[in-house]
C-alpha cells in the first residue's frame, strides 16, 4: 500500500512539474487597465493559447496514466507482478494463476465464464509483455494509428477437468497466422502440481475499424509488428470446421428479454464476448445444468451487441439426445450435444449475435482426478 502511494505521489509531482513548466512558458496576453484601476479593455486569449493549455492538460493526464499502468515499450521476459514469463524461444507467454473464491460456482469448481476470463486476461498480458501494446484493448501501436481493434470471430474451448477453489495453474498462450488478415490464438491450462491438462482453447481474431465498425484488412505495419510472434503450433487440431446450423423460434428452450448493462461493456465499448456465453446458457434447464458439465463449446461470433438491444437466447438438443432418454444416455457415458443461438429481437427481423455448439457429460460426485 505504501509503495503504491509513493508511486502515485511521484507520478503526480512529475506531472505537475511538467504542467507548471509548460504553462509558465506560455505567452499570455496582458490586461489593459485604465487610470482608476478598472479594466477598460481586455485582450482576448487567442485560440492557439487555449489549445496549448488544453494540450498541456491532456499530456499531463496521459503521462500520469502511463506511469500508473507502467506499460512496457520494449519486450519483457519476466513480469513479477503477474507471475508471468516469456518462454519457447521468446514467443509463448506463461502465467501462474490461482482460482479465486469469486470464480467458482456452487460445486466449488471454476465456472466456464471464469475460465474464459482467464484466457482473455493472459492474452492481453501477452501483448503487454511484447512491448507492442498501444492505446486499446490489446491493440498494437500500428493498430492504434489505424483506428483498428481486435474482434474474435470463432472460439473453441475443450474442458477435461475443472479446477477447484484455491488451485494453482499454469496457463500458456501463443499466436499464429490465420489466413492473410487474421490471427489465431491458442491456450493450454495445466495443473501446477501434476502437469495434468485441464483445458485447451483456440480462437480466430480479425480486425475492425473502431469508427466505421466494419471489418478491415491487416495493414502491413501491423503484420510487421506481430508476425515475429507467430508460431505453427495448435492446441486443438480441426481438419474441417463444424458448421453450426441456424435455430428457429421453435427451439425447445428459449429465454427472452435479456438486456446488456453498463457493466457488460469493455474498453472497446461493446459487450465483452465472455458475457455472451452466460447468456447462451440462460435458456438451459436448471436441472440439466445441475447434473451435467460442459466439456466442449464452439462459438461463432456474427455481430456486435449494442447497449440498447433486447436479446433472445435459444437452445436445442440434438436429435440423438431426443431419441433416447437424456438421463440414461449421460449415465452410460454418452455425450449430449446442443445447438445455441443469441439474437437481437427486432420489430421487423431478428439479427444473430452468436451461434454455438456445446457438448456435455454427466457430473459424478465421486469422479477421481487423475494423478500423473
Amino acid at each position: 500500500m505504501a509503495a503504491s502511494f509513493v508511486s502515485y505521489h511521484v507520478c503526480y509531482n512529475t506531472s505537475y512539474s511538467i504542467a507548471k513548466h509548460i504553462v509558465s512558458n506560455l505567452k499570455l496576453p496582458k490586461l489593459d487597465r485604465s487610470r482608476n484601476g478598472s479594466t477598460s479593455s481586455v485582450t482576448k486569449i487567442n485560440a492557439a493559447t487555449v489549445s496549448s493549455i488544453t494540450q498541456v492538460t491532456t499530456d499531463v493526464h496521459t503521462k500520469k496514466e502511463q506511469t500508473r499502468q507502467n506499460i512496457p515499450t520494449i519486450k519483457q521476459f519476466v513480469d513479477p507482478h503477474r507471475q508471468g514469463l516469456i518462454i519457447d524461444n521468446g514467443v509463448t507467454y506463461r502465467q501462474t494463476v490461482v482460482i479465486r473464491s469469486y470464480e467458482v460456482g456452487p460445486d466449488k469448481t471454476a465456472t466456464l465464464e471464469s475460465i474464459l476470463n482467464l484466457l482473455q486476461e493472459t492474452a492481453l498480458n501477452h501483448v503487454w509483455m511484447s512491448g507492442l501494446l498501444g492505446d486499446g484493448f490489446g491493440a498494437t501501436h500500428g493498430m492504434t494509428r489505424n483506428n483498428l481493434m481486435w474482434v474474435v470471430s470463432r472460439m473453441q474451448l475443450q474442458m477435461d477437468h475443472y479446477p477447484i477453489w484455491g488451485e494453482v495453474l499454469k496457463l500458456d498462450t501463443w499466436v499464429g497466422a490465420s489466413g492473410k488478415h487474421g490471427m489465431r490464438r491458442d491456450w493450454e491450462l495445466r495443473s501446477q502440481a501434476t502437469g495434468v491438462v485441464f483445458a485447451r482453447g483456440t480462437s480466430t481474431w480479425v480486425m475492425m475499424n473502431q469508427k466505421t465498425r466494419r471489418l478491415s484488412k491487416m495493414p502491413d505495419e501491423v503484420k510487421a509488428e506481430i508476425s515475429p510472434w507467430f508460431i505453427d503450433k495448435q492446441t486443438i487440431t480441426v481438419d474441417t470446421l463444424e458448421k453450426i446450423k441456424k435455430l428457429g423460434d421453435t427451439a425447445k428452450y428459449a429465454t427472452s428479454s435479456l438486456k446488456p448493462k453498463r457493466s457488460d461493456l469493455d474498453m472497446n465499448h461493446h459487450v465483452n464476448n465472455v458475457k455472451y456465453v452466460g447468456w447462451l446458457l440462460e435458456a438451459m434447464p436448471d436441472k440439466f445444468m445441475d447434473e451435467h458439465q460442459l466439456t466442449d463449446i464452439i462459438l461463432e461470433y456474427r455481430r456486435e451487441c449494442g447497449s440498447s438491444d433486447i436479446i433472445q437466447s435459444l437452445s436445442e438438443p440434438d436429435e440423438d439426445n431426443r431419441t433416447s432418454n437424456e438421463s440414461l444416455s449421460s449415465l452410460n457415458g454418452m455425450q449430449l450435444k446442443y445447438t445455441h443461438i443469441l439474437q437481437t429481437k427486432g420489430e421487423v427481423r431478428n439479427e444473430e449475435i452468436v451461434r454455438a455448439r456445446t457438448t456435455w457429460r454427466k457430473k459424478h460426485s465421486n469422479m477421481q482426478f487423475p494423478m500423473y
